[in-house]
């Protein structure tokens, strides 16, 4: 375990591999599991803000689901609010590319230029997952099957999941909490037999 900034950071955060391979699992992540997207409390406020700007990047299905449930739900057994999820577990901002590839329909909004939040913190530091309790923060590395094809091309690639997740770590973090961390990493890979 690392200590960075008073955050305690899983140490399969700096050792293990990962690279999205997006031709592999075409974004499952986006359609798996038993709940929505983490969502921070803040987060909750700004996808009422921006969902007007981002309806037109969603699916009719979605859009439905939304007006159904709502943009977010509370996750009794997650014990945190999450995007709200389709019939099938999808996400409700869950779109498709031409090729099959899942594609948030936040982003695609972001991308667009019709709002300025790319999407969830959580879904842009996966495969990090935050963990954030009265007296301590952690970031974890959340390994998960449907993610074998990015482990495999991380391990190919050597790239640790931290860089992986670069833009993500400094967009919650801030650049000095990552360049610390960097640091903490190297270091670590000295102390290994």
């Amino acid at each position: 375990m690392l200590i960075v900034q008073d955050i305690l950071v899983s140490d399969a955060v700096v050792t293990e591999q990962f690279i999205c391979d997006l031709d592999a699992c075409k974004g499952a992540c986006c359609w798996e599991g038993d709940f929505g997207a983490p969502l921070e409390k803040e987060e909750l406020a700004i996808l009422e803000k921006i969902y007007e700007a981002t309806k037109p990047y969603l699916t009719k299905e979605g859009i439905d689901v939304i007006g159904q449930k709502g943009l977010y739900v509370y996750y009794d057994e997650a014990q945190e609010y999450g995007t709200s999820l389709l019939a099938n577990g999808a996400c409700t901002f869950l779109t498709y590319e031409p090729n099959g590839t899942a594609k948030c329909g936040i982003e695609k909004a972001y991308e667009a230029g019709a709002i300025d939040y790319k999407k969830p913190i959580s879904c842009h530091l996966y495969p990090i997952r935050t963990k954030e309790e009265d007296h301590f923060k952690a970031l974890n590395y959340d390994e998960w099957d449907i993610c074998s094809a990015a482990c495999k091309l991380g391990q190919k690639e050597q790239l640790p999941v931290y860089k992986f997740v670069k833009d993500a770590i400094i967009r919650k973090y801030g650049a000095e909490f990552y360049e610390e961390l960097d640091a903490a990493a190297e270091h670590f890979k000295t102390l290994k037999p």
